[in-house]
């Protein structure tokens, strides 16, 4: 079997790359953060997938449907394209086991901070997982990540993380500071070959 060697950088969305105004339900209400399209576009350059994970209970809760989900990630992709920066994917996870709307009320492995999606990513994309990244502003991100075997980058947006809380590798205040850092720390593989001209 050919080991993966795609590398990755995992998105959260919400407080992320968009604003979190509560349960998103209507593509109007898709706002970009502050630099998420300069750095989604960075990190493309670089040589990076890019994919974005997010918990979505909303379907579940009877919030939003999946059509609609689709048109407000239409948008996210629109808006991004604007920057000129694009999405190599999006994964969602539509379960919670306190929603209302069947099939969606159980409990996935895909719900962070359960590591399904990025799993799944990888066995469809070819990621290797140990040199890829993932970037979110939650503990639950950061699990999810460490569970994969991903680097974490956690953005605080001016807070703090609690001590109880997963410790990400990297904590920095948002997205476009955790794009310059990841495209100027080396990967695993450049690491790797470095050591092996030096011996």
């Amino acid at each position: 079997m050919t080991k993966p060697t795609r590398r990755a950088v995992f998105l959260d969305r919400d407080k992320t790359i968009i604003e979190d105004p509560g349960y998103i339900n209507d593509p109007e209400m898709v706002h970009l953060l502050r630099g998420a399209g300069e750095a989604v576009r960075m990190l493309k350059q670089a040589g990076y997938l890019v994919v974005i994970v997010t918990n979505q209970s909303g379907v579940a809760r009877g919030m939003v449907s999946e059509e609609r989900l689709a048109e407000i990630h239409d948008r996210l992709l629109a808006e991004l394209g604007a920057c000129g920066a694009a999405v190599d994917k999006i994964y969602y996870c539509p379960y919670h086991p306190e929603g209302i709307i069947e099939p969606f009320v159980r409990e996935s492995d895909l719900r962070k901070p359960a590591p399904g999606m990025l799993l799944l990513a990888a066995k469809e994309l070819g990621i290797d997982l140990h040199d890829s990244w993932l970037v979110g502003d939650s503990a639950r991100d950061i699990e999810a990540g460490q569970r994969a075997g991903c680097r974490t980058i956690r953005l605080t947006h001016g807070g703090e993380t609690g001590d109880d809380e997963p410790q990400a590798d990297i904590t920095v205040n948002d997205i476009l500071a955790a794009a310059e850092l990841i495209v100027r720390i080396p990967s695993l593989r450049e690491q790797k070959n470095s050591a092996d001209g030096q011996s």
